[in-house]
């Protein structure tokens, strides 16, 4: 059997996809499988956050494409930047095991702390708008582009730090680089962060991912990604949920900002694992309503 993973081509996604194709190649030995990669428009376009340009759809158009025009045979995304709408012939086969979710500080190189007389690098609204209830000090600016990039900008001394995912830098063996934590309690992270999903055509073969394929993130994920869904949360809003698992039971963290008013609402939420939907419904029902905790 042939399979072709599809990845978009900066190098944590490629380093992410062929984690996928290590699996493969181990689980299923008479296989032959092999790496297409694919430039996105998301990747292009670097002058603007994505909430200017189309938001995070701008990262998979051309992977779904190649899915369609069988290209590829399944692609391999980081969770996160996934549209909450999923074509009907273009699934998600399976989702990974969760990646350390926490938002992390990256420091120039030589510091121990930010310096506060620069900007904090980051696109993200959700990151920003938490990070100045923690932060009040701080000044942010923009930055796009990949990896190295953002992490070269740093240490030219463009920012005074950087917000970037654990998840990320750790797969990129770049641990070494995080400067503080930041815990789920203090940023809330983006939906489904640290968890890559699969995704293929209609006629995929979930099976050929037994041993990939992490049950308990799944649950998690799909009360992430009701949560965003439910708050009508597209690709751009700053809208961030973070679920837990243990001994039967999920707790979900979640933040919603309204808009016309300018106020970001954050809660919490605790049932049995099989309501976690319902859960994470009733929670983004909620916060839209007026309750919540205002940061």
């Amino acid at each position: 059997m042939k399979i072709t993973v599809g990845s978009r081509d900066s190098k944590l996604a490629v380093v992410q996809a062929e984690m996928v194709i290590s699996f493969l190649r181990e689980a299923h030995p008479g296989s032959e499988v092999g790496l297409a990669t694919f430039k996105t428009t998301g990747d292009k376009i670097l002058d603007r956050r994505l909430d200017q340009i189309g938001g995070k759809g701008l990262f998979v158009k051309e992977l779904d494409a190649a899915l369609r025009a069988g290209e590829c045979d399944y692609t391999v995304h980081s969770c996160k930047d996934l549209p909450m709408e999923v074509p009907d012939d273009l699934p998600l086969v399976c989702f990974s095991a969760r990646e350390d979710p926490r938002d992390v500080l990256v420091f120039p190189q030589g510091m121990d702390e930010p310096d506060w007389s620069k900007p904090i690098g980051t696109s993200s609204r959700r990151r920003e708008i938490q990070l100045r209830a923690l932060f009040p000090q701080a000044e942010f600016a923009s930055v796009r582009g990949n990896l190295q990039t953002r992490l070269r900008k740093l240490d030219e001394g463009g920012y005074g730090a950087l917000v970037l995912a654990a998840a990320g830098l750790k797969r990129m063996g770049l641990g070494d680089r995080i400067g503080r934590y930041l815990s789920v309690d203090e940023v809330i992270p983006s939906a489904a962060q640290g968890v890559l999903a699969v995704q293929g055509r209609a006629d995929a073969i979930p099976a050929l991912f037994d041993g990939f394929a992490d049950q308990d993130t799944s649950v998690a994920v799909l009360a992430e990604r009701a949560f965003v869904a439910r708050l009508d949360g597209g690709c751009s809003s700053p809208i961030a949920a973070h679920a837990q698992l243990a001994d039967g039971a999920i707790t979900l963290a979640g933040l919603y900002y309204d808009e016309e008013n300018q106020l970001a609402r954050r809660g919490r939420a605790q049932g049995a694992v099989e309501d976690a939907v319902p859960l994470a419904c009733d929670l983004a029902d909620r916060l839209l309503s007026g309750e919540g905790e205002t940061l």
